[in-house]
């Protein structure tokens, strides 16, 4: 699907009003429940603010603070522009909805690519084809949060018992992951991915929302069009704060996009 149709692109647009200042409208329909709006969502629409006016293409590095949940509906987003040059440019850029600001953001922004060397020790995971995992999506109209509805995502049987009642002992999810239109991947979309599996205590038994207090996201290339794989695993639970890594694989096996968020453990 050409992306300037996609539900996505329409959801994260950004405009600039007569003032000079930018807004969007917030669509209620990527929540995460009770109204809430997905974190990962939020920050497809600040990437989107900070490239207004940079030099640079896409958004390579992101360290957000979620000030306090945000709602849909009408926000302004304040931009002030940092250094640039020929390789990087930075910004800072404040979501403020109705209300008062909700999300705070960093944004370093650059031109990335598919070609280089790459190293790293963490290989692609073995799973199996999208087609051999358990599928989440709701039917449109189902009682699931609006974020099921927006993304397709097929979970790996490995990490996927408490689905079915037998909840494992790790704090690990895998799946993979797509616009459930068809929209192939991008920086953009690769930011929505890092936050759009369920909290890892989900694999334990413990669902409940688990609010993001803190959440950074490296893009590191251009992604494959097709499926992505996403990894979250918790490596730390202590004193009623949780940690989770995220690694994001394109279709070629490539890692294209790293996260770790500071998130308060479900109650």
């Amino acid at each position: 699907m050409p992306q300037n149709g996609s539900a996505f692109d329409r959801a994260t647009a950004v405009t600039r009003t007569e003032g000079g200042g930018i807004r969007a409208e917030l669509d209620p329909a990527w929540d995460v429940g009770a109204g809430v709006l997905n974190g990962g969502y939020l920050l497809g629409v600040v990437a989107r603010a900070a490239l207004l006016d940079s030099p640079h293409p896409h958004p390579v590095a992101l360290s957000a603070s979620y000030l306090r949940a945000t709602p849909g509906g009408p926000a302004d987003l304040t931009v002030t522009a940092g250094p640039g040059g020929r390789t990087l440019a930075h910004a800072s850029v404040l979501l403020s909805p109705a209300g008062g600001p909700s999300l705070a953001v960093q944004v370093t922004t650059a031109t990335l690519g598919r070609d280089g060397s790459d190293y790293s020790v963490n290989p692609v995971p073995e799973v199996p084809g999208p087609d051999e995992c358990v599928a989440t999506r709701t039917a449109e109209g189902g009682p699931a949060v609006g974020l099921a509805r927006q993304i397709d995502t097929r979970l790996d049987p490995a990490t996927a018992g408490w689905t079915v009642g037998r909840p494992s002992d790790t704090r690990l999810l895998r799946a993979w992951i797509r616009l459930a239109d068809g929209r192939d991947p991008d920086p953009l979309a690769l930011l929505l991915f890092a936050d759009a599996l369920p909290p890892t205590a989900f694999a334990v038994g413990r669902p409940g929302w688990a609010p993001t207090v803190q959440l950074q996201v490296l893009v590191r290339a251009l992604p494959a069009p097709g499926w992505c794989l996403v990894e979250s695993r918790s490596t730390e639970v202590t004193g009623g704060w949780s940690d989770e890594e995220c690694r994001i694989w394109d279709s070629a096996g490539r890692l294209v996009a790293q996260a770790r968020q500071l998130a308060r453990v479900a109650r």
